[in-house]
């Protein structure tokens, strides 16, 4: 199962065309909290499961291949 690391989940964001509140708004926790997560502050593991169940949801896949990163399942 991929991480969603920083990194993965600005990858998601833009992929999706969603800032910072959008992927808080989807992912039930705060504005701060996601810009904290994208800074490279720890984060609980059910409060980056929560950001990553919202970009499934979405329709993007995590994945940790040679780097982290994102891919649309569809579109």
């Amino acid at each position: 199962m991929a991480k969603l690391t920083p990194q993965a989940c600005k990858a998601a964001r833009a992929l999706l065309g969603w800032g910072v509140r959008d992927l808080a708004r989807e992912a039930d926790v705060g504005v701060a909290t996601v810009a904290r997560y994208e800074a490279g502050d720890q984060m609980r593991p059910d409060t980056i499961e929560k950001l990553k169940a919202a970009f499934e949801a979405a329709g993007v896949e995590i994945t940790n291949g040679r780097g982290t990163g994102a891919r649309l399942l569809h579109g």
